[in-house]
């Protein structure tokens, strides 16, 4: 979808548009505050991994830095990680 992102000067938020023909389409205009004077951001994208890719970087021992053994919450955090890489919600 060609949806781009704004940071309006006028009323300083970031706002997403949908245009369908940046050629052709008017100049975007900030729906809150109706200011044209907006910066165009450099949007955030998805790149897609194989299991195996995710797996792999799991075993990577650099990220594995700030893990505890002896602090719950520092292994929590390491569990949600890797539950995250793998699909899975673990709580």
């Amino acid at each position: 979808m060609p949806i781009y992102e704004y940071e309006c000067n006028g009323c300083h938020r970031r706002v997403s548009l949908l245009i369908l023909t940046p050629r052709t389409a008017p100049p975007p205009t900030c729906p809150r505050c109706g200011s044209q004077a907006l910066n165009r951001l450099l949007s955030r994208f998805v790149a897609v991994k194989s299991e195996e890719s995710r797996l792999e970087s799991l075993a990577d021992a650099t990220k594995f830095g700030d893990r505890d053994e002896n602090d719950p919450r520092s292994m929590a955090r390491w569990m949600k990680k890797m539950g995250q890489e793998v699909g899975e919600d673990l709580g």
